[in-house]
């Protein structure tokens, strides 16, 4: 979210960074107009409202002077501006919710430094570390087999079945059982043991579902409101759910050609009557849409995270605070049809463990490269190769104004996989969530900075370990790092 008096300031470079995004929709001229029209609306109801303060005054020297005509026609004066002020208060209200609509649809812009590009093939390699295991020297040179992915492992071993979750919960997801299922646990708590222990950052068990408000400030509504879960309870009480339609129909019905149902025979004319689509709708979104009407199932913990810090003020000596948490996720991924349609890369319910930085803006940048390292600190410890890349600005995330995408190697696949991504976002949260903080001589309050990055994705972990410490059997050899979380079992073989 931005500052509209910065873009105002800043109008050359705001739209500079849109352009380097590749965003047409909106610039800063038609911004700025709406800002321009919310301002007179603004001007309109003060100018008006000072008026009415100076009649006041006037009615009373009038009263004083005994000028009882020239007092009743101030009055009069008086009630009419009253009448308009309504009107003047909604046009206000209608100026800045839609300069708002249009702020909140707009993406983050991106540091200098970030490499231009449309897609994904302008992102730029930043370092690579290790060798991929079929290379000489690696654990799967010379064995004389062709390394399978990771489902065909897993159903080989019998412990990793997607025709059963088909049937349970339809396609993307996944039942694992047995060894796979434990090792799956003991690679989620190795990582929270590691951040937690090794790197500072404290554990939280958050909500998994959360409020309209919580999802705006990370920025997942209202651009991404298709791939995500909602959680609406009593919706599929048909019963209460049709009476709640019917009535608020009849009230919109009713609104729209006042005295017809009452002429008609009242509420029982909707059984003789087609409602039109449109008003039926309108109306079932409506509900939807009612406060605490639903929750969101959180598609990261990033969510729940960053907004502990919502609508507050820290001081600086908090900053920097640092959170993790290892949770389900769940996505929608409306925008990947027949993509990773095979095995656990694309899920719609996944675990991942997730960090969660706030700080002060001037320890953003520095705070990023260690979010970074932390993160790789865990596929380093798993002996698995991997490589950073820095995405362009065509393949960032909407909030981000830097991100690094920290891919792994997958030897079934032959191609490096996406495992964890880490972020800044400078202010763009914030100001979403209104977290702001005080120097420590007082000052501010300011918007605080806020980071996310994965450390790392369980599933893709998962899969790397199985893809790259297979053995010619079919069998997994279990990373030394995971033996003591896995009771000392160094090999999962089939049952």
């Amino acid at each position: 979210m931005y500052d509209i008096r910065w873009i105002r300031e800043n109008a050359a470079a705001f739209d500079r960074g849109l352009e380097r995004r590749g965003f047409a929709e909106t610039s800063s001229s038609v911004l700025l107009a709406l800002d321009d029209a919310r301002r007179a609306a603004i001007a309109k109801a003060q100018a008006t409202q000072e008026r009415r303060n100076a009649l006041s005054k006037e009615i009373g020297k009038a009263m004083g002077a005994k000028d009882v005509a020239l007092a009743e026609s101030l009055k009069a004066e008086v009630a009419a501006l009253k009448e308009l002020q309504p009107a003047l208060e909604a046009e206000e209200k209608a100026a800045k919710a839609a300069l708002d609509e249009q702020l909140a649809a707009i993406p983050n812009t991106p540091h200098d430094e970030v490499p231009d590009g449309a897609d994904e093939h302008g992102n730029v390699v930043k370092s690579t570390h290790g060798e991929p295991p079929e290379k000489s020297g690696g654990r799967l040179f010379g064995q004389n087999f062709a390394p399978k992915e990771h489902f065909e492992l897993g159903e080989a071993l019998g412990q990793m079945d997607f025709e059963t979750a088909a049937k349970l919960s339809g396609s993307r997801f996944v039942v694992l059982n047995s060894s796979v299922a434990r090792l799956s646990r003991a690679i989620g708590q190795f990582m929270l043991d590691m951040h937690t222990e090794e790197h500072g950052y404290t554990e939280v068990n958050p909500p998994l579902m959360v409020r309209d408000d919580a999802m705006f400030g990370t920025a997942q509504l209202p651009k991404f409101r298709e791939d995500q879960y909602a959680v609406t309870p009593g919706l599929f009480n048909r019963h209460s759910l049709a009476e709640r339609v019917r009535q608020a129909a009849i009230r919109e019905f009713e609104a729209e050609k006042p005295g017809t149902l009452a002429m008609l025979g009242g509420s029982s004319a909707l059984n003789k009557f087609e409602m039109a689509d449109d008003i039926a709708r309108r109306v079932l979104v409506d509900i939807l849409d009612e406060p605490d009407a639903h929750r969101w199932l959180i598609p990261t913990a990033e969510v729940p995270l960053t907004n502990l810090v919502r609508e507050s003020i820290l001081s600086e000596e908090e900053l920097p605070r640092r959170y993790t948490a290892l949770t389900p996720c769940f996505r929608a991924e409306a925008g990947s049809a027949g993509r990773d349609t095979r095995g656990m890369l694309r899920q719609h319910q996944f675990e991942k463990v997730e960090l969660v930085s706030i700080t002060a803006p001037d320890k953003s940048r520095e705070e990023h490269e260690r979010m970074l390292s932390c993160a790789e600190a865990v596929l380093r410890k798993l002996d698995l190769h991997y490589r950073v890349m820095t995405l362009c600005t065509g393949d960032m995330g909407f909030a981000s104004q830097k991100t690094y995408d920290i891919e792994v190697w997958l030897p079934g696949q032959k191609t490096y996989r996406e495992i964890s991504s880490c972020s800044v976002c400078g202010d763009f949260q914030a100001r979403r969530m209104n977290a702001r903080y005080k120097t420590k001589d007082g000052k501010g309050p300011f918007f605080v900075h806020t980071l996310n990055g994965s450390g790392t994705a369980v599933g893709r972990a998962l899969i790397a370990v199985m893809e790259n410490y297979q053995n010619a059997d079919g069998s997994i050899s279990v990373p030394e790092v995971l033996v003591p979380y896995m009771r000392g079992v160094k090999t999962i073989e089939k049952a």
